[in-house]
């Protein structure tokens, strides 16, 4: 029996576990946002890190590790956008609520900017936070997919490093 996984985030390009197949998708009504804090692999208590999950979003496509992702989801994966029958069902897809009683990580949204300024600042075991972001929209884009959250962040986190940069000089 084979249990299919949706990977959104670091699980793109660094799945960590050994899998058969891997199957190019996406989910429908759902959006990727770095809402999801991230104490253990890219931030500290201190200085959480920001790592993407998953909100509800109308017309929009996309147990140790995922261990901050308080849900799990069974979602149906899709290879065509114009496809009514998925390719694959009950994909399972780990989740950060909202709700800070059950995830109390769970940072929830900010400007780009300030979003942006805490990725730069964050650093955990894992390694700084801007490389997951960075690896996140490499793995996206070559796949073909344009997540504009994720490349609006990243642009906005190379300004910033370029400004303090040149500020140092």
């Amino acid at each position: 029996m084979g249990m299919w996984v949706f990977g959104y985030g670091s699980l793109i390009w660094k799945a960590g576990f050994h899998f058969d197949e891997r199957v190019v998708g996406f989910i429908k009504g759902y959006r990727r946002v770095f809402h999801q804090g991230s104490t253990d692999h890219r931030g500290t208590p201190k200085f959480p890190g920001r790592t993407v999950t998953l909100e509800p979003a109308e017309g929009e496509y996309l147990e140790v590790r995922e261990k901050q992702y308080d849900k799990k989801a069974y979602l149906d994966l899709f290879t065509d956008p114009m496809a009514t029958t998925p390719a694959v069902s009950g994909v399972m897809v780990y989740i950060a609520s909202a709700n800070k009683q059950l995830n109390s990580n769970y940072l929830g949204p900010a400007s780009l900017e300030d979003i942006a300024k805490q990725i730069i600042q964050a650093e955990g075991p894992s390694g700084p936070n801007r490389d997951y972001l960075f690896q996140l929209e490499k793995a996206l884009l070559e796949l073909g997919c344009e997540d504009k959250h994720v490349i609006d962040l990243a642009n906005t986190v190379r300004r910033i490093l370029s400004e303090e940069d040149s500020a140092s000089k």
